[in-house]
């Protein structure tokens, strides 16, 4: 091997840490929002509360945009392609706070877990990765104590979990998210991925606005109480403009099998906040299913890509 050949795995590995790096931030982030949702969701509409979110993430990612890349921030060239990837996140997002005024935090968490699988048929699909069957077993087993995290290790409700209309309706937004990731590396021409997210965030809180247009104006927003206003600040700069960069920057970098596949992190990364809060820490059984997501996804970080 020439030390040119060599140089360029060696940066090609690098960029692929960066990516697995960006997704653990990507779930540790995500962690609150199916909570902090909840809290939320009672007091304001879904088209409303996103709307808020998507202006102020908008804002916050062109003046990250803007210093990043030193006032030369490229236009939105193909438009279409920021309306298509928006749309599907606003579907998402909207979906989300739908199923959460109808269905628990826990539900919706056990639909999220599908998204990964769906993802990686989605990057066949769209892209042509094939994955490796140590990847597909990997996913498998990491969603399989995602779930029983999710469930508290409570095999009853487990086997009692009634799919109603919330977790259907969450489930359309979940398709969309998983078919954004690949959809990502197959849509960039080229941008930098930070002048990439901020069309792509700005798409997705227009789609957003245009449907939900008659809700935003009938909301009281001077007596909103604060819960709301809390959950829209941490929803616009933790998970809009952070996890929209972070999501775009990682698609760039890894197959759609493995982007998507830390949002099984979450409950583990619930389970870690609620313990430091001081709120108690979670049985041994749901301890050994957190242990297997991670012992999981670590094995399938370390596969080879294809």
């Amino acid at each position: 091997m020439t030390d040119l050949s060599l140089h360029r795995t060696f940066a090609t590995g690098k960029q692929k840490l960066l990516g697995h790096a960006a997704m653990l931030a990507f779930a540790a982030l995500v962690a609150g929002s199916f909570s902090v949702g909840a809290l939320a969701a009672p007091h304001i509409g879904p088209a409303a509360i996103n709307a808020a979110r998507f202006v102020f993430g908008t804002a916050i990612m062109a003046v990250a945009a803007f210093v990043f890349l030193k006032g030369r921030v490229p236009p939105p060239r193909g438009g279409w392609r920021y309306i298509l990837l928006g749309g599907l996140m606003a579907i998402f997002f909207v979906t989300m706070f739908m199923a959460l005024k109808i269905t628990d935090p826990v539900s919706a968490g056990a639909v999220f877990t599908l998204m990964p699988i769906m993802s990686t048929g989605f990057g066949w699909l769209f892209l042509g990765q094939k994955p490796r069957l140590v990847i597909i077993a990997s996913l498998l087993i990491a969603g399989a104590g995602a779930v029983w995290v999710i469930f508290k290790g409570d095999l009853q409700a487990l086997l009692s979990f009634d799919v109603g209309r919330g977790e259907a309706i969450f489930f359309i937004g979940c398709v969309c998210h998983a078919a954004y990731a690949p959809l990502v590396r197959r849509l960039n021409r080229g941008e930098p991925v930070m002048a990439f997210a901020l069309w792509t965030l700005a798409a997705t809180g227009l789609v957003i606005a245009a449907y939900g247009f008659f809700e935003i104006l009938a909301t009281d927003w001077a007596d909103l109480p604060l819960i709301v206003w809390a959950a829209i600040a941490y929803l616009s700069v933790f998970t809009t403009a952070g996890t929209f960069f972070l999501l775009q920057f990682a698609s760039m970098r890894l197959p759609a099998s493995k982007v998507l596949t830390y949002g099984y992190l979450n409950p583990t990364f619930v389970i870690l906040y609620e313990g430091l809060a001081g709120h108690g820490w979670v049985s041994a059984s749901v301890a050994v299913g957190a242990g297997i997501t991670i012992v999981a996804l670590l094995v399938l970080a370390l596969a080879p890509d294809g």
